[in-house]
């Protein structure tokens, strides 16, 4: 045993520093904390109780408990009776907060009636790291990612589950009467008279349920989406990247900047989709950077007309794939793609050669859309290679142009969708690290978008500490 190591004996006296300004280090990232919730204006961001009132028991100051809040996040500690725990015993905790120990229902309600405020704190870090200069680039990348809500899956109801749930019910009733018929033929015993209490017992639950999802698909006709969470009303069940898999929870998009990986700008929504929510995103990160002209990069899941038309009127680049959703070329038929547009003739020309030349203009979904075909589609040589109608029509959007600008910078930078790829995954990975299984432990949609903000915080954060260090960090802070 002499060749180990030996500790220090339990009962030997020690003379611990006599201030806790000797147990952290200079370059320590709660000091970071520290500095950074003192140079706020929490009466400004909106916190309550900045000012404390005259009369009753004295309050905690909101710095003390923001400073609690943004060391747990970014050392995953995000449960209120965690940090509680962590208050009496993490000597970095006792430092930043001056040996308070608030009780967990004191730290739970600062997150849940401050929640605005606490958005405003996170937006007001991403001004400092636009202000130090560290979005020099204006080219960002958006990605939405979904995280689990504290709502099971079965407790999560569809109509489509309301009713499989319903013939699975039906089911076993039949077969549960059809034993107890069985057992009504067999002679009086025990066990008889065990199993038939049994199996009355396991028909009255099955009922109780069929009414319970009675009531349940009346409020499912009444939401828009057709959808009902249990626990969290607010989530929604959502399809994931794997085939057949899904997650109750929400849609977090973000923006993050293409040098440092940043995040910008992100928002949570009960949207299971990116669908319209390119331009929403693209124009909130414009305005966090101040700049006249900005790069995107996002996947096809942000595909739409409308959304890049919104783009291209805001001065926003947009680079994205087209989704290939045309149903001749999976037939092996000519698809769109493979018709020329000629702008200066407003024609186009057939795979044959032929001109498809203009005809009407109708309007479907606010959109003006213009017709285009040719007279010789009859005659044509290589028709069963183009359609199996009389003649090829092409649908023409009036900006179009504006999606073949689009197309035409990624043939130009293919490369952007690695670095999208690159950019956007990495934040959204390390996060969801930080969380651990549960994800989120709020629920509703406007708690989760608080929780989700200090996940943001401390996410960026950790990057600048990485970037500039933590003492250049602490200086620019109070200068």
């Amino acid at each position: 045993m002499k060749r180990f190591v030996a500790g220090l004996d339990r009962d030997q006296t020690t003379l611990f520093p006599e201030c806790l300004e000797d147990w952290v280090g200079d370059d320590n990232p709660v000091r970071v904390v520290d500095v950074f919730a003192e140079e706020l204006d929490l009466g400004g961001l909106g916190f309550s109780s900045v000012i404390p009132k005259s009369t009753g028991r004295p309050s905690y100051h909101p710095a003390v408990l923001l400073k609690l809040y943004i060391y747990g996040y970014l050392n995953r500690v995000q449960s209120s009776r965690r940090l509680e725990r962590e208050a009496g015993r993490n000597v970095e905790v006792m430092w930043l907060t001056g040996r308070l120990v608030p009780d967990h229902k004191t730290i739970a309600d600062f997150r849940r009636d401050n929640g605005a405020a606490i958005r405003k704190v996170c937006a007001r870090f991403v001004e400092l790291c636009r202000t130090l200069g560290l979005f020099a680039a204006a080219g960002v990348a958006i990605d939405g990612s979904k995280f689990k809500a504290v709502n099971s899956r079965d407790r999560n109801f569809t109509r489509a589950k309301v009713d499989r749930r319903r013939a699975q019910i039906e089911t076993s009733v039949a077969r549960y009467l059809d034993q107890l018929d069985s057992a009504d033929r067999q002679d009086l015993s025990p066990a008889r008279e065990t199993k038939t209490i049994r199996l009355k017992e396991k028909i009255a639950r099955l009922r109780q349920e069929m009414k319970r999802l009675e009531a349940l698909d009346v409020s499912l006709r009444a939401t828009p989406d057709q959808q009902v969470s249990l626990s969290d009303p607010d989530a929604r069940s959502m399809a994931t990247s794997g085939r057949g898999s899904g997650v109750v929870g929400y849609n977090v998009q973000t923006v993050v900047d293409t040098g440092h990986h940043l995040i910008i700008a992100h928002d949570v929504t009960s949207v299971g989709n990116d669908r319209g929510q390119l331009a929403r995103m693209a124009k909130q990160a414009k305005a966090v950077l101040g700049v006249g002209r900005l790069e995107v990069v996002a996947d096809r899941g942000y595909f739409g007309g409308q959304e890049i038309l919104a783009c291209d009127k805001a001065d926003i680049e947009v680079t994205l794939p087209k989704p290939m959703t045309s149903g001749s070329k999976a037939k092996g038929r000519f698809g769109k793609q493979d018709f020329i547009y000629r702008a200066d003739d407003d024609v186009y020309l057939c795979p044959a050669g032929e001109r498809l030349v203009y005809r009407f203009t109708s309007q479907e979904n606010g959109m003006a859309l213009r017709r285009y075909w040719s007279s010789a589609c009859p005659g044509c040589p290589i028709r069963d290679r183009c359609t199996t109608g009389k003649q090829r029509r092409i649908t023409r959007w009036e900006h179009e142009d504006v999606l073949e600008a689009v197309q035409k910078r990624l043939d130009e930078h293919p490369e952007k969708m690695r670095q999208r790829r690159e950019t956007v995954e990495h934040p959204f990975g390390t996060i969801k690290a930080r969380m651990g299984a549960t994800h989120f432990l709020m629920k509703t949609l406007p708690r989760v978008a608080t929780e989700m903000a200090l996940h943001v915080l401390a996410y960026n954060l950790t990057r600048v500490m990485n970037i500039l260090g933590i003492r250049a960090l602490i200086e620019a802070m109070k200068a």
